[in-house]
C-alpha cells in the first residue's frame, strides 16, 4: 500500500512538473517578421494586478507618468508565478494608460479614471530578446497624434525604460512592491491567495 501511495505521489509530481514545462512553452504573444510585437488583445480578461498613478498634483505639476496605469498579466504566467515564484519565459504584462478624470466623487476627493489613452506591454523572453536586460522587452502601441493604437510596435530602447526597472524593481525587473496582488501570489502554491482571510486591519484603522 505504501509503495502504491509513493508511486502515485511521484506520478502526480511528475505530471505537475510536466504541466508547468508545457505551459512554459505556450506563448501569449506574437511577433511579426520584422520582430515587432503584434498588439495584444482581450487583455482585460487577464489577471488584473493593479492601477498605480503618480499624479501631477503630487509631483510639482510635472509627473513623468501622470496617467493611471491599469496593469494585467497573462493568466498562464500568473499561474506559473503563483506556483514557482518566478516570471516564466514568455510572460506578458500589459499596461493600459488611462487619464485622471474627475477628482471628486460622492465618497470625497480623489483620483478617478477618465479616458483610455494608450497601451504598453512588457515581455520576458530569452528566446526572442536575448540581448535585452533581464530578457525583458518593452513596447508602446500609443499614438498620441491620432489616438488610434498601432497594430504592431518595435522594442523600445532599453535605456528608455528598462534601466529604471533594473535599478528599482523588487522582483525580476517588475515593480511587485507596488502590486500587492503579485507580491501575495509569489510562490503561494496551487491555491489562491485572495481566499485567505488574513487582512492588515491595523492599517485600515489608521
Amino acid at each position: 500500500m505504501k509503495k502504491t501511495l509513493l508511486s502515485l505521489a511521484l506520478i502526480t509530481g511528475l505530471l505537475s512538473t510536466t504541466n508547468i514545462m508545457a505551459a512554459d512553452m505556450q506563448k501569449a504573444y506574437k511577433m511579426n517578421t520584422k520582430h515587432e510585437l503584434v498588439r495584444p488583445t482581450n487583455y482585460r480578461t487577464w489577471v488584473y494586478v493593479g492601477t498605480p498613478v503618480t499624479p501631477n498634483e503630487l509631483n510639482g505639476g510635472h509627473a513623468a507618468f501622470p496617467e493611471m496605469h491599469n496593469v494585467y498579466i497573462d493568466p498562464m504566467s500568473y499561474k506559473i508565478y503563483k506556483e514557482t515564484g518566478e516570471f516564466r519565459e514568455g510572460t506578458v504584462i500589459v499596461k493600459e494608460l488611462v487619464s485622471v478624470g474627475a477628482t471628486a466623487a460622492v465618497s470625497g476627493k480623489g483620483y478617478f479614471e477618465g479616458d483610455f489613452l494608450g497601451l504598453e506591454a512588457s515581455i520576458k523572453s530569452k528566446t526572442d530578446f536575448p540581448d535585452e536586460p533581464g530578457n525583458w522587452a518593452i513596447f508602446s502601441f500609443s499614438d498620441m497624434k491620432t489616438g488610434i493604437l498601432k497594430e504592431t510596435a518595435p522594442v523600445l530602447p532599453a535605456a528608455a525604460c528598462v534601466a529604471c526597472h533594473q535599478a528599482s524593481a523588487a522582483d525580476d525587473f517588475v515593480f511587485t512592491q507596488y502590486y500587492p496582488i503579485l507580491s501575495a501570489a509569489k510562490a503561494f502554491g496551487e491555491k489562491n491567495p485572495e481566499n485567505s482571510a488574513k487582512r492588515s486591519i491595523q492599517k485600515m484603522k489608521k
